[in-house]
């Protein structure tokens, strides 16, 4: 045998190698909804032997089945324990228009997408990076019966171990915690800080956390939300992870401008709800009573929804959230995001929101921590640049703001990203809020970044020259992967 295969080995690697790229060839024209997607794994398959499958197979194949699914059709739903919390504050369609028909018809597109109410009687209070970290750990400090702590990335540097002491004295006091840290987030310090939050006696639980070699269909599927609740009645949500750049007195040498929310109300119930489908779905435990669902009373004016995102059940409902606002949009639209990565629709929308007199502002740091995003994105803004949406260019520190305004009306705050990943792979957060007065002091926030943005042009995007205009599309073609 043995004689054989050594005999024999380039006609039979040959027949293995063609069977592989035809066989996950077949997977990705069969299961890749987009179209640009399915080409691109189909090269990279055929283009690069053997790499190329791996690769498919590695990052690819989305073949997760979350147990909160079955959990979610049994018995205990979250879903009902956070529509007790919240109480009898849905809010009517007709209610988030006001004199604005666009915002009617965007909520009961939501509505819609979602299957989740919008809820009346919250307050929507922006925090910035000098008061974000604070306002966290002060909640966490007076919590009397619970947190419930979920995050992309959790540091193992001053940042991560102050919050470790705020929880670690909240479990000291009794108050029941549970934190969900992202398998591959945990692994951004060394070591990580999931072994010592299990020492503090913290309950914790990381989200798909083996990469190799059992794990493979779930190395690209990550979990980015954020979502703090305490007490099951303030949360916060938002774009921050737990690092120390966030922190404004650290005086790092990579500080991280960001924005993040806090939240008190109904709307809260639908924070916790997320958190506890995730909790069940890493560790079977399920999150119920008044320790987690409080009933919950009004404490403000906004009209809010949670809009939970990701590549299962929730698939594609933020990408449609935004679409319908771009529709819906009749004055001015302002996009901060710090990576910028469209599919073909969303620029189309954008571009026909321009070309009806919408204003279209989209705010982009002028240098971001990824380098090859950079240049894909680079690659590609002519596309909107040429339709009328304008592009600014944010100077450092590097603004990890994502924030989405529609005609000084209705905001979009949370976890995602204008790019594939958040839009496709990732497991995602975010609230829509109805309140002119918060989309105002928002629109503010934005005016400040513009004063202090540099506008970039078309003339400046096609003056590349050809090395770097080559370097940025090669980039391009990867974005599917990226």
């Amino acid at each position: 045998m043995i004689d054989f295969l050594h005999e024999h080995w380039p006609p039979l690697l040959t027949f293995l190698t063609f069977a592989l790229d035809v066989g996950f060839s077949c997977h990705a024209i069969l299961h890749k909804r987009d179209s640009h997607a399915a080409l691109a794994w189909v090269g990279l398959i055929w283009f690069v032997p053997l790499v190329g499958p791996f690769l498919y197979l590695l990052l690819g194949i989305n073949r997760i089945q979350r147990r909160a699914r079955s959990i979610r059709r049994g018995v205990w739903q979250a879903e009902d324990a956070a529509a007790k919390a919240a109480g009898e504050f849905a809010a009517a369609d007709g209610v988030a228009s006001g004199d604005h028909t666009g915002l009617g018809a965007l909520a009961r597109l939501v509505r819609d997408v979602t299957g989740h109410p919008l809820l009346a009687g919250n307050s929507v209070v922006p925090l910035r990076r000098d008061s974000a970290y604070p306002a966290m750990l002060g909640a966490i400090d007076g919590a009397q019966r619970s947190v419930t702590l979920t995050t992309y990335i959790f540091d193992n540097d001053r940042a991560g171990r102050t919050f470790l002491e705020a929880l670690a004295r909240a479990v000291a006091r009794g108050v029941a915690v549970r934190v969900i840290v992202d398998g591959l987030g945990a692994r951004y310090s060394w070591p990580s800080i999931v072994n010592k939050l299990r020492r503090a006696q913290i309950p914790v639980a990381k989200f798909l956390p083996k990469i190799l070699p059992r794990a493979l269909p779930y190395a690209n599927l990550r979990n980015h939300r954020k979502i703090l609740v305490v007490d099951g009645r303030m949360g916060f949500a938002g774009g921050m992870n737990i690092r120390e750049g966030h922190c404004a007195e650290a005086g790092t040498a990579n500080p991280i401008e960001d924005l993040h929310f806090r939240l008190v109300g109904p709307v809260v119930a639908q924070l916790q709800e997320v958190f506890a489908e995730d909790w069940a779905f890493c560790t079977d435990e399920r999150l119920e009573g008044d320790r987690w669902f409080p009933l919950l009373q009004p404490a403000g004016p906004v009209l809010a929804r949670g809009i939970p995102d990701g590549p299962d059940e929730d698939f594609e409902k933020l990408r449609l959230t935004l679409l319908g606002a771009l529709a819906c949009a009749q004055s001015s639209v302002r996009i901060v995001t710090p990576y910028f990565l469209p599919d073909a629709g969303l620029i189309s929308s954008l571009n026909v929101a321009a070309m009806r007199g919408v204003e279209v502002d989209i705010l982009l740091p002028e240098a971001t921590n990824l380098r090859l995003v950079q240049w894909a994105c680079r690659a590609l803004l002519w596309q909107v640049l040429e339709r009328g949406c304008r592009v600014w260019l944010l100077p450092p520190p590097f603004d990890h703001s994502k924030l989405m305004l529609v005609d000084g009306q209705w905001t979009l705050l949370g976890s995602t990203n204008w790019d594939p990943r958040s839009l496709r792979l990732n497991f995602e957060f975010n609230v829509e809020c109805y309140d002119a007065s918060l989309a105002q002091t928002l629109e503010a926030l934005v005016r400040e970044k513009l004063a202090a943005a540099r506008r970039l042009t078309l003339a400046e995007v096609d003056g590349r020259s050809l090395p770097v205009r080559l370097r940025d599309g090669a980039a391009r073609l990867v974005s599917p992967y990226l």
